[in-house]
């Protein structure tokens, strides 16, 4: 009975260990729509991070990614299709000014489009 109890935690481990990767389509929505807002207003965008509507939600959007999106679109999508794993759109904003990734030549706290 115990090997059986083992068998399956070490089951378990792995299979929901797995869905720590994966495309994050809903924590990367909310974390969109938060972007979304504060280039829009930077104040009720801060509002909302107090009063804790977008960390509530951005919480909300990791469990649920976590236990179903990630895990769908790893073990039924990428993991074994061998073409690499599913990316994700992000939404693009019409801000005039914007701050580049770091991953994209952006420099540190640079921010592209304000005059001097």
């Amino acid at each position: 009975m115990r090997k059986i109890a083992l068998a399956a935690l070490l089951a378990v481990s792995a299979g929901l260990g797995s869905c720590v990767v994966g495309p994050h389509q809903l924590g990367r929505t909310v974390d969109d729509w938060d972007r979304k807002m504060y280039v829009e207003s930077p104040w009720l965008d801060a509002a909302l991070n107090i009063i804790p509507v977008v960390p509530i939600a951005k919480f909300g959007a990791g469990i649920a990614d976590f236990f179903v999106t990630d895990a769908y679109t790893f073990w039924l999508k990428d993991a074994f299709a061998g073409k690499g794993g599913t990316g994700f759109v992000h939404y693009q904003d019409t801000s005039s000014r914007q701050m580049k990734s770091l991953l994209a030549d952006g420099k540190f706290l640079e921010i592209s489009g304000e005059k001097m």
